[in-house]
């Protein structure tokens, strides 16, 4: 359970780190490295939350359902 809680505490940590990604450089297509990095964590996001959940149901399912 404490590595589904990693997974969903990655996408808060690099979003809050702002200073990190104020940015115009690199361009991708155009649009400014902070446009495009924060689209990526669109699906980043997406993918993290479904393994946090992948992990918290086989965590269940090995503990016969209890809490």
């Amino acid at each position: 359970m404490i590595a589904a809680g990693v997974l969903l505490v990655i996408p808060i940590v690099a979003l809050m780190a702002v200073p990190t990604y104020t940015k115009v450089e690199p361009e991708l297509f155009g649009f400014p490295f902070f446009f495009w990095y924060q689209f990526l964590w669109v699906f980043l996001c997406s993918a993290l939350t479904y393994g946090a959940y992948r992990l918290t149901l086989a965590a269940r399912k090995n503990n016969g359902g209890k809490r």
